[in-house]
């Protein structure tokens, strides 16, 4: 700092305010100490800055299933959110597993960071997230909420999921089945509530079953060929309740030789970028996921210093995406 205070020709304190923004300084002596950086080749010490300030400039994220397009898509949206407001992503996958959950959780704590961002995994809240918030390192819950004392946001998951499995019955389907997702995580109990409404909606003529995809495709394509082999009393019509099992469920009607929406109708929670450039175009529920991945990171900060007050429990807003995979030619 003091080679970059000579070559710039300013004091200690202001490389130091520059770099720390601790004090406004004028954008001609900003610009030289930013100069004189370049010049002197000075890379920040993070972790003398660390010891000194007490604050790693580091946000911990555990999420799972990066391989899926969504989260993958969740981690971008945080990602850049955090870089702009001067936060580094110290990142690992849960694969929604208990004990994966809390080894990795167990790392992000040794490594200091400021705070967390959690996908939590099935059972979390009694397992892993009382470790993390007695510590008291602030935490944000994405994607899923959880009876925990922190703050959480997650998209809306219940009235979504009710309206694409109403748009089946209204179509006149009588026997329409859902594929769901990992059991005891909070977004697969809701849409599952959300696909119950609207049975029940549709009175005693509609019937339904439910199959268990638990979020994979492997596993929906499994559980969706099972479901429409062998047997002559089949559902005309299927939810599907996140993209990854959207995938294999199609997977399966193709190679069982069944026709979307010829055959079977289908609707998904969950949007692709590509959902609407191939055949069939699928109906789908799109979250906001750049909204979620920005409230998350300012909603982590804020609470890291210590503005945030109450805590917050948001729902982002949805978009339904009317296309033909539901055999409307809309």
């Amino acid at each position: 700092m003091a080679d970059v205070a000579r070559e710039a020709g300013v004091s200690i304190s202001t490389v130091s305010h520059v770099l720390n923004a601790t004090r406004a300084v004028s954008p001609e002596t900003r610009q030289r100490v930013v100069d004189a950086m370049a010049a002197t080749n000075f890379r920040r010490n993070v972790l003398a800055t660390a010891l000194v300030t007490s604050r790693t400039h580091a946000i911990g994220l555990s999420i799972s299933a990066l391989q899926n397009p969504y989260f993958a898509n969740l981690v971008h949206s945080i990602e850049k959110r955090a870089s702009a407001r001067g936060y580094s992503l110290v990142m690992g996958d849960s694969h929604d597993d208990e004990e994966v959950e809390g080894a990795l959780l167990g790392t992000l704590l040794d490594r200091r960071v400021d705070g967390m961002i959690i996908a939590p995994a099935p059972h979390s809240e009694t397992a892993n997230l009382p470790r993390v918030l007695n510590d008291g390192t602030p935490v944000v819950l994405i994607d899923r909420h959880a009876d925990v004392e922190c703050d959480q946001i997650a998209p809306d998951n219940v009235e979504p999921t009710r309206l694409i499995s109403s748009h089946l019955v209204e179509l006149g389907h009588s026997y329409i089945a859902a594929v769901t997702g990992l059991p005891a995580i909070q977004s697969t109990e809701e849409r599952i509530q959300g696909f119950e409404a609207a049975i029940a909606q549709g009175g005693p003529g509609v019937k339904s079953t439910m199959v268990r995809g638990n979020s994979k495709a492997k596993e929906a394509y499994r559980a969706v060929h099972r479901l429409f082999s062998g047997t002559s009393h089949r559902p005309t019509a299927l939810v599907v309740l996140n993209n990854a099992m959207t995938i294999g469920s199609m997977q399966a009607l193709k190679d069982l030789g069944l026709r979307v929406p010829g055959d079977v109708a289908l609707t998904c929670y969950d949007d692709f970028e590509w959902a609407d450039v191939f055949e069939p175009q699928l109906t789908a529920i799109e979250q906001d996921v750049k909204a979620m991945g920005h409230t998350a990171v300012d909603l982590l900060i804020d609470r890291i210093d210590g503005k945030a007050g109450p805590r917050k429990v948001l729902r982002t807003k949805t978009i339904y995406h009317h296309r033909n995979s539901c055999g409307c030619t809309n």
